[in-house]
């Protein structure tokens, strides 16, 4: 005992004696040989590198989720993702359940008639809850001009609703993108805008019916417009379904992040839930199980997630009232759910009918990203436009979402038949910490940072036998991230009318590629 007081104490007297600068490597040397032991020696500490990871996957940056679990680890922690994400839309929700209450026919409602806001926060984030209390109030709204996708702002102006959140996803080239190249479909006013698949093929969806009932889970365009529904985008995953909670184990398996979600009572009134994140210390985000327990304290019978990430942000009146997680504001979107006071005036333009190419953008179009390079370049912190690469296109991930742009045409009356557009974008180098969530173009092992589950969900308790979408070997998510391969052909629904109602049915044949970008695997981005 005495000799080991002894060697302590001549150690502690021969630190004494280093400089400032031994002792502050030693200590930085210390703490990270003490951190290492314990992230990677210690049950606790895999568990903390795993719920790393799984935030990390939700990002653009799912490659770099390796350096917490390693590339196996990963691949297997991604391919769990997109098959507990699946599980969890299996089954359609029975809307029986929901009775909606009469508004009327009164209009010329006010804002205080139609919603309200509050606040809303907890240990790691801050945010906004709007109750819609009309649920036929709500419209998909889209851009009304080519090229460009258009801010939630714009779109509640230029419309005349009263307020809206975001939307479906869209290719996202560097974060950078012009929110011009949706992903999945764009249902408004019973009609297909834009599709990407034939009306047979399940895509996760978010959609309401003409009576305001919200339909959420995997469905097919044809299922969506024999249930009636007249809005919808394609988003995951759904959380609640006939006032189960399908998140029962962990915290829904994609750490924390900025979320935009919806769900129903069962009086019909909505609830949107925006999450602001990645903004420390103002707000860090939300996990999906805190998403889902918000609704639950509500009663909520169904509840998705729409896209999150750096494209969540609720706008009210005009005025934006979260604080989305991109550096230039807000972003501009290919969809938006707004609310209206008369929604039957909303008519959405068809801007992606006949186009033969769709251009996703990407840093060198990206009107506030050069902006901001030129001011670097004239302080001298910028010597040259920054070097691009062109990334060979790659197969899209297993929801079945092929690459490029099919555009449908009007479900009702006279069928018109467009050319499948394909999707492309300009080259562009990354800037650095761009926090984006939306989904990239084909390839890219990367995805949006909305909403998807991944360890510790349960599968849904919904019954039924929606088919899961479709893959091919190549497309499930974290079999093979890296590799390259063909992108496949994507077809558009030929619209036919019944007596039943008008529905897409047989594929037109059309095919459409994606050029000179990569894209995100859509497990996830997020928004």
């Amino acid at each position: 005992m005495h000799i080991a007081v002894n060697m302590w104490t001549s150690a502690l007297n021969g630190l004494r004696r280093w400089s400032w600068l031994k002792r502050s490597l030693f200590v930085i040397f210390g703490l990270a040989f003490l951190t290492s032991s314990f992230l990677f020696l210690t049950e606790p500490g895999l568990k903390i590198r795993k719920w790393m990871a799984e935030t990390v996957i939700t990002t653009q940056h799912r490659d770099w989720a390796w350096m917490f679990v390693g590339a196996q680890m990963r691949d297997e922690m991604v391919q769990l993702l997109q098959d507990t994400t699946d599980a969890m839309g299996q089954g359609h929700v029975d809307l029986s359940r929901i009775k909606i209450t009469k508004q009327g026919s009164k209009k010329n409602r006010t804002i205080d008639e139609l919603i309200k806001v509050d606040d809303i926060s907890g240990p790691t984030w801050k945010g906004k809850k709007m109750t819609v209390y009309d649920p036929t109030t709500v419209r998909v709204v889209v851009p009304n001009k080519q090229g460009e996708g258009e801010r939630i702002t714009d779109m509640v102006k230029r419309t005349g609703a009263v307020a809206g959140v975001n939307g479906g996803a869209f290719y996202d080239p560097d974060g950078l993108g012009n929110g011009f190249a949706p992903i999945g479909f764009i249902m408004s006013g019973g009609e297909v805008i834009f599709t990407e698949h034939e009306g047979s093929v399940p895509q996760h969806s978010i959609g309401f019916t003409k009576e305001g009932k919200l339909v959420v889970g995997l469905y097919s365009i044809d299922e969506l417009m024999k249930q009636g529904v007249q809005e919808a985008v394609f988003w995951k995953p759904r959380i609640i379904a006939d006032g189960k909670p399908l998140i029962t184990q962990g915290d829904g398996g994609w750490g924390i992040g900025p979320r935009t979600a919806v769900g129903q009572k069962a009086d019909g009134t909505l609830i949107f839930i925006v999450i602001d994140g990645r903004q420390p210390p103002y707000s860090l985000g939300a996990t999906l199980r805190e998403v889902q327990d918000l609704f639950l304290e509500d009663d909520v019978q169904n509840a998705g997630f729409l896209d999150g990430g750096a494209s969540s942000e609720l706008v009210v009146d005009g005025e934006l009232l979260t604080k989305p997680a991109s550096r230039y504001g807000e972003r501009r979107l290919p969809s938006a759910l707004l609310i209206f006071d008369h929604p039957e005036e909303y008519d959405a333009d068809h801007i992606w009918d006949g186009l033969k190419k769709i251009d996703a953008g990407g840093a060198k179009t990206h009107p506030e990203f050069l902006k901001e390079q030129e001011e670097l370049r004239k302080k001298g912190q910028l010597n040259s436009t920054p070097k691009t690469t062109p990334v060979p296109s790659k197969s899209p991930d297993s929801t079945g979402t092929k690459p490029g742009g099919g555009v449908t045409s009007k479900p009702s009356g006279t069928p018109r038949q467009t050319e499948s557009p394909n999707v492309s974008s300009t080259p562009s180098s990354k800037p650095a910490g761009e926090p984006s969530d939306s989904p990239k173009p084909p390839g890219s092992t990367a995805t949006p940072g909305g909403s998807s589950p991944g360890t510790g969900t349960t599968t849904s308790p919904g019954t039924g036998g929606t088919p899961k979408a479709s893959a091919s070997p190549a497309e499930t998510n974290g079999a093979s991230p890296n590799g390259t391969v063909p992108p496949s052909p994507a077809t558009t629904p030929k619209p036919t009318t019944t007596g039943a109602g008008t529905q897409s049915t047989a594929p037109s044949g059309q095919t459409a590629a994606v050029q000179g970008q990569t894209q995100q695997n859509q497990t996830v981005k997020p928004n």
